[in-house]
């Protein structure tokens, strides 16, 4: 349709409104082409690495009671994909790149769903199930529809309706703009109107093309460089304290926790806010970087934050993806008072607000961060304070009473979200969090401590940092008393080879000791190690003594160490198999001055000047004429029981010391934190 130049300006005003509509229905009358915004062609290309992703679906679920006119409503849901092009939108490909593909209208058919015949229990089931199902299902970016509405009928009286679309073609906002439309269209056709709606001015297409058209030149050299003097520096990840090790890869599952505060600590917040010239959300957004900080013990927080992105009039009542990501970092090095954080906040902000034009996708392409499949790049926490009514919450439709359906299903693509909305009823919200990472109560505890630091900065915005309490009477009592009883009674004067002598007088049938088809009852463990013992001491084996043991696993093996023990010496273990450089640095560095083997492993110790060698099999005659009952070693609970040298993994071997008390108090321990019981194995895990 061709316009005569100058002619426009003679038109009356619904001349001009019927021009506009006749232009634009000749524009969607015919499909078209258009370039993406650049947060289009970052979902575009997620999509192409995880084809088949649910995860940016919005999907909505809302129950319709009264009387409803299906007709009606049918008609309202195609109007508005007839009046936005980005529901009509699918993506194609031209060298490499993503484009709009912009389809005609064709007419829009609502699918209806009879559950009215099920049972009041089974149609609930249903319900869940099929708004589950829709919000899991995925779009198809190159062949759509990217919008999808369902409407489930339970009775004359009830309805529910889905609707989904991709975020790449919508946002929160967007949600809004659609619900608003959807009211005022339902409203007139059910009454037998025309729309009350005028015809849109621009489209999203148009919008895609000025974003590309502005950020370019020096324009968008002035607002990157704002953002690269901001964020140089900041920490890559957040290091939160976990249940879980991060993944690899990525699941994106979630969970929700509500969150809320009363109206009274709301109104101080807010006033707290004035006090300052803050909004709100900086004094809500401080506070919750406070909790990150000391929760990831760094004075450096990185929190992502949505903007709408709606700079330009003209784009307030269009569908689209418009949405953008702030990157606010907050210093809290030098413990500032929450006033001073406060302050910084704002100025943060401010700026942020004032370069808000770079697209988080070009911010990412042009700061380089590290990429990794395991978290998001730049930020790995989220905060939101949004309109009570956002995503259509407060939606309404003339004749009906309009409410949500539980949540169908949850997805969390940040490590923690924190979303909040300012009601009459005091803040209301929700912490959303990875359950790849987090436990559910983990994040109660979290969300427990940060109502505490909001009472705090609301009572005193001076509190310093470091004086901010985190926990509650009962959790302090938890932590620094329940938890830290940890005292037990445990025989601290007794040596390990005591216990063992108490236990062999209090069983001596029962068997010690089993290897190879031999076994020892405790009786027979304890004479023989006795009778090893005085022979020990003969040779000048006493207080702290060290004598190796370089025996393969064996009875014997058993026996030597008991008798070191008895003889109030301390054994250090040599493994035969080690190379004979390294046995010899141990005897060497150890000053051990006898070596137990057996005979057949007489070689295998190297010699060494003043170091004796014993090989206890066979010593059996000499041991027949030692005293069989236990010896005095003259060893206490601080004597060294024993040597053991690490790996050298790092350096040298090291021969770490260590006493009779530490190893009675370990078993000790483990005794009663096991419940061992006679009949009982436990697997040897620990060296000799």
């Amino acid at each position: 349709m061709i316009v005569p130049p100058g002619s426009a300006g003679t038109l009356s005003r619904s001349e001009k409104q019927e021009l506009l509509r006749k232009i634009l229905l000749e524009k969607i009358g015919r499909t078209r082409t258009a370039p993406t915004s650049f947060a289009q062609e970052r979902l575009w290309f997620i999509d192409r690495l995880e084809p088949g992703s649910a995860v940016y679906n919005l999907s909505v679920a809302r129950r319709l009671e009264g009387a409803l006119d299906e007709a009606a409503l049918e008609r309202s849901l195609g109007e508005i994909v007839r009046r936005h092009e980005s529901l009509r939108t699918t993506f194609g490909e031209v060298d490499g790149s993503p484009v709009q593909v912009i389809a005609p209208f064709g007419g829009f058919s609502l699918p209806v769903e009879d559950l009215s015949a099920l049972s009041e229990a089974d149609r609930e089931a249903a319900v869940g199930r099929r708004a589950g199902e829709e919000a899991a299902r995925p779009f198809d970016l190159s062949a759509g529809p990217l919008f999808r509405a369902a409407l489930l009928r339970l009775g004359a009286q009830e309805h529910v309706l889905l609707l989904s679309m991709h975020h790449i073609v919508s946002d929160a906002w967007s949600s809004g703009v659609l619900f608003r439309e959807l009211s005022a269209l339902y409203g007139a056709y059910r009454e037998g109107g025309e729309s009350p709606l005028p015809e849109l001015g621009v489209q999203y297409a148009n919008y895609a093309v000025w974003q590309r058209e502005q950020l370019a030149g020096e324009v968008l050299d002035r607002q990157l460089a704002y953002w690269k003097e901001r964020l140089t520096g900041a920490p890559a990840l957040l290091e939160l304290p976990t249940d879980h090790p991060r993944p690899a890869v990525r699941t994106y599952r979630g969970a929700t926790v509500p969150f809320e505060i009363s109206p009274e600590l709301l109104e101080r917040l807010q006033a707290l806010g004035r006090s300052e010239g803050a909004t709100l959300y900086m004094t809500l957004l401080g506070a919750f970087q406070v909790l990150l900080s000391k929760y990831a013990d760094s004075e450096d927080v990185v929190v992502g934050s949505p903007i709408a992105g709606r700079t330009r009039g003209e784009v307030e009542e269009l569908i689209g993806f418009f949405v953008n990501t702030l990157v606010l970092r907050t210093d809290l090095s030098g413990d500032p008072s929450f006033r001073e954080v406060l302050r910084q906040v704002r100025e943060a902000t401010l700026g942020a607000y004032e370069h808000q034009e770079v697209p988080f996708e070009k911010l990412v392409a042009e700061l380089q961060p590290e990429r990794s499949l395991s978290h998001s790049p730049l930020f790995q926490v989220m905060f939101t304070l949004q309109n009570a009514d956002a995503e259509g919450g407060g939606a309404t439709l003339p004749g009906l009473s309009v409410s949500g359906v539980g949540a169908a299903r949850e997805i969390a693509k940040f490590d923690l979200s924190l979303t909040l909305a300012a009601t009459g009823q005091g803040l209301r919200g929700g912490l959303n969090y990875s359950t790849d990472l987090f436990e559910r109560g983990t994040v109660e505890r979290m969300l427990g401590h940060l109502a505490r630091v909001l009472e705090q900065v609301a009572a005193d915005a001076d509190v310093r940092l470091s004086q901010l309490e985190l926990l509650g009477e009962a959790e302090r009592s938890l932590v620094l008393e329940a938890w830290n009883r940890t005292e037990a009674e445990y025989p601290a004067d007794r040596c390990i080879h005591e216990l063992f002598e108490a236990q062999a007088a209090r069983t001596p049938d029962a068997v010690a000791i089993e290897f190879e088809g031999e076994t020892l009852s405790y009786g027979e463990l304890n004479e023989w190690a006795n009778r090893l013992a005085h022979h020990l001491a003969g040779l000048g084996v006493g207080s702290e003594v060290r004598v190796g043991i370089c025996l393969e696993r064996s009875l014997e093996m058993v026996v030597s160490l008991l008798a070191v023990l008895k003889a109030g010496g301390a054994y250090v273990p040599l493994d035969p198999g080690l190379p004979a450089e390294r046995l010899a640095y141990m005897l060497d560095d150890s000053a051990a001055p006898l070596v137990l083997v057996q005979a057949a492993q007489r070689g295998a110790v190297p010699a060494r000047e003043g170091v004796g060698v014993l090989a206890v099999d066979a010593l059996a005659e000499r041991l027949a004429a030692e005293p069989a009952e236990n010896p005095e070693s003259g060893a206490g609970p601080d004597s060294l029981a024993y040597v053991i040298y690490t790996s050298g993994s790092t350096g040298r071997p090291k021969g770490v010391m260590n006493a009779h008390r530490g190893v009675v108090n370990l078993l000790w321990s483990m005794r009663g934190t096991v419940a061992i019981a006679p009949g009982d194995r436990l697997l040897a895990i620990t060296t000799l």
